[in-house]
C-alpha cells in the first residue's frame, strides 16, 4: 500500500504526540487482510487503537469527518485481528488523531480525540 507524504507525516507526528503524553506505542501501520491500523499504543492499561487524518490548515471540513461508519468497521476489523496475533486482553478505545500541516510538512497542531467512535 503506497501512502501519500502527508500522511505519513501525519502518523509520525502523532506517534510523537502520543509518546510525549506517556504513550507506549505498540505497533505502527499494522496490516492484516481486514484493513490497517495506524497506530496501536498503550495508557493506563487501556489499548488505544489510533486512526490518522492528515490535512494541511485550509482544509475545510475536519480530518474526522473521513472516519465514516465504513471506515470505523474496518478498523473494529483490524483491531480484533490484532487482539487475536497478540493475544493481549486489556481494555480497548478507538481514537483519532487530527494532524493538520503546512505546506512544508511541518506540524501545525495535533486534535487527538479519545473514544471517537462512540
Amino acid at each position: 500500500m503506497i501512502k501519500n507524504k502527508a500522511g505519513v507525516w501525519g502518523e509520525i507526528y502523532t506517534v510523537r504526540y502520543l509518546r510525549d503524553r506517556g504513550y507506549k506505542i505498540i505497533s505502527s501501520n499494522y496490516v492484516c487482510r481486514f484493513g490497517e491500523l495506524d497506530a496501536v499504543a498503550m495508557k493506563d492499561g487501556v489499548l488505544c487503537f489510533v486512526e490518522v487524518k492528515t490535512r494541511n490548515e485550509l482544509t475545510q471540513n475536519r480530518p474526522m469527518e473521513a472516519v465514516d461508519e465504513a471506515k470505523q468497521e474496518r478498523v473494529r476489523l483490524a483491531a480484533n485481528s490484532f487482539i487475536s496475533y497478540s493475544k493481549l486482553n486489556n481494555p480497548i478505545r478507538f481514537d483519532v488523531s487530527e494532524v493538520y500541516l503546512d505546506d512544508d510538512y511541518k506540524c501545525r497542531s495535533v486534535n487527538y480525540i479519545k473514544n471517537a467512535f462512540e
